[in-house]
């Protein structure tokens, strides 16, 4: 079927505008546009139907292209208007009201790229499923896809920004069927290292456990299992540097609540959701943070990420460097202890969960090294230094006390005597 045949199968079905008719073809003659193929086979329609009409004094294919073309009208010496495209409704006289309402939904944000997207009605889907039926889609693209080029390139006249398919700062969403728009604004992503100070801080927000975050009598009414956490000390001064609505913590692990982060730091990634800024000058920022969090938490080496270092963080195996104070439920030699603390150099320790994490975690056996354990000290007072360099999700403090056989080997087993960790510090993570 030509190009004319089909197009007179797509008139049969109603008035239709320009873009509408165009678009059916839009894979074909490359540097026009929609709009402008319309215009050129409803031109071809209005010679081919006066050519009919002259000939064989039938003016059925003027009549039906007269609905929504001013050359047939005038052939038929008919006065009036196109009639309203029953395939998209009229939106492609809209494509200025959209520009206008976007670039007022943008004043104020700062960003460099942007992409439209557009939600489209059911009815207006069926439409467009009913003209495919009739005409074929070997030529076709979808109507979205021409709202959103069109409405894009006059948005972008209007403020002055790039269209950006890949990974725009804000993406605006049309929704036809409620004539309003949505923006998606792009998080922007901090990457850096923090230093945890005191103990009994979390990494991340933690809802209260009986209350699950709704507030009752025992969290005091916060929510909260524990008043602040790391996370929460680096929140404000990020919400307020980038005007954004919330913030995101992710960390490469993550330390026990009563373990301190010291040495250089975990890296971390914070995202500024819904930004309204999206530049900050970061050592006023890191500045701010310190200021805020009051020696509870130290932020440092702060520099802007895309997403994908999140994934890396999550996914990178890091070892990490453990200082310990242990206790001895009977006193210990300091021969022996280095003794058992030498045969856990080097070793695959096999470690089934935890008894204290196993109403969270699978109930699984992993097996993780030591790549050295020394001890740096010993107490007249019986308490033992000791420096645990492993592999990335080892249980430190089962690797010592053993977890009444959970975990094995360790240094209660060697030992014979219960060994306890009293204070752990994390003084090195490395990715």
């Amino acid at each position: 079927m030509d190009v004319l045949e089909i197009s007179k199968k797509i008139l049969h079905e109603g008035p239709i505008c320009d873009h509408c008719m165009g678009r059916q073809f839009a894979k074909l003659s490359t540097g026009l546009s929609n709009r402008e193929r319309g215009q050129a086979v409803k031109l071809a329609l209005a010679l081919e139907g006066d050519r009919i009409y002259k000939g064989e004094k039938d003016d059925a294919l003027l009549k039906e292209l007269a609905q929504c073309s001013a050359l047939a009208r005038k052939t038929l010496k008919i006065e009036g208007e196109d009639e309203q495209c029953w395939v998209c409704l009229d939106q492609f006289k809209k494509l200025d009201f959209w520009a206008s309402e976007a670039a007022k939904a943008l004043e104020g944000l700062e960003y460099s790229t942007f992409l439209v997207g557009t939600k489209v009605s059911g009815l207006l889907s069926e439409n467009e499923e009913i003209l495919w039926a009739e005409a074929g889609t070997a030529y076709a693209e979808q109507l979205k896809t021409e709202l959103n080029r069109e409405v894009g390139k006059r948005i972008a006249e209007k403020v002055n920004k790039e269209v950006d398919f890949e990974n725009p700062d804000i993406v605006i969403t049309l929704d036809l069927a409620t004539n309003k728009l949505e923006l998606q604004i792009r998080s922007v992503y901090i990457y850096g290292r923090y230093l945890k100070k005191v103990r009994g801080i979390p990494q991340t927000r933690w809802p209260c456990r009986k209350c699950k975050g709704r507030g009752c009598e025992q969290c005091g009414f916060t929510g909260k299992q524990y008043p602040e956490s790391v996370d929460e000390l680096i929140k404000g001064p990020v919400i307020e540097a980038f005007g954004a609505v919330d913030t995101a913590f992710h960390g490469s692990g993550r330390e026990d609540i009563d373990a301190l982060m010291l040495g250089s730091g975990r890296p971390f990634v914070v995202e500024a959701k819904s930004p309204v800024k999206r530049s900050a000058d970061l050592e006023a920022l890191t500045t701010k943070i310190n200021e805020n969090a009051a020696g509870k938490v130290e932020v440092k080496d702060l520099r802007f990420v895309e997403k994908g270092m999140i994934e890396t963080l999550k996914s990178s195996k890091a070892d990490k460097t453990y200082k310990l104070k242990v206790t001895f439920k009977e006193p210990v030699s300091e021969e022996k202890l280095k003794s058992c603390l030498e045969s856990l150099s080097g070793t695959e320790i096999a470690q089934q969960t935890p008894k204290r994490v196993v109403h969270r975690r699978a109930d699984l056996i992993r097996k993780r090294y030591v790549h050295s354990i020394t001890l740096d000290e010993l107490t007249d007072d019986g308490y033992a230094y000791i420096t645990v360099n492993c592999e990335g999700g080892l249980y430190v403090k089962e690797l010592i006390s053993g977890d009444e056989g959970r975990t094995n080997p360790s240094l209660t087993g060697l030992l014979g005597v219960s060994a306890v960790v009293e204070d752990l510090d994390v003084v090195n993570v490395e990715i």
